[in-house]
């Protein structure tokens, strides 16, 4: 397998911790680089069951078309804090410029604390692809036709 050409992407410092500590990817295979949590105080506290929207003290511009940014949790702050993205995934379209947030979601029934250039997600890019949207006054059948939320069976 050939080794995959990445894509241009610039990025502005909007705050000063992010100029010391710029984002970089952990290691050579890691397919998204790291996102921290930029706050002037030490830290900051999320109360079980709540969330908080951190700056990462950054901006960027996609230079590839048909490119998004995806931000994902952090696989060990969701494992062993409960500290998810709280939208699940966040999209960054190629067209936004403005700071790059983060909001966490404290799914433990514990306190949780992020200290200040803590790693609090990880950005990915990604290809995508719009739909061309057309009206139709109905859709096609299928054998599954509406049913979801476990339609299918479990196993």
């Amino acid at each position: 397998m050939t080794a995959s050409v990445p894509i241009e992407v610039k990025f502005t410092v909007l705050h000063p911790l992010a100029a010391e500590m710029p984002p970089a990817y952990s290691t050579p295979d890691s397919a998204g680089f790291d996102l921290r949590a930029c706050i002037d105080q030490d830290e900051i506290e999320i109360p079980a069951g709540q969330r908080h929207a951190f700056g990462t003290g950054i901006a960027i511009e996609i230079c590839q078309q048909g490119w998004a940014a995806f931000v994902y949790s952090r696989s060990g702050l969701g494992t062993k804090k409960g500290l998810t993205v709280s939208q699940g995934v966040g999209v960054i379209d190629p067209d936004y410029r403005g700071e790059i947030i983060v909001s966490l979601l404290n799914t433990s029934d514990q306190l949780r604390r992020i200290q200040r250039g803590e790693r609090i997600a990880q950005l990915v890019f990604m290809p995508f692809r719009q739909g061309k949207l057309t009206l139709v006054d109905a859709l096609s059948d299928t054998s599954r036709g509406s049913g979801g939320f476990g339609s299918t069976g479990k196993l």
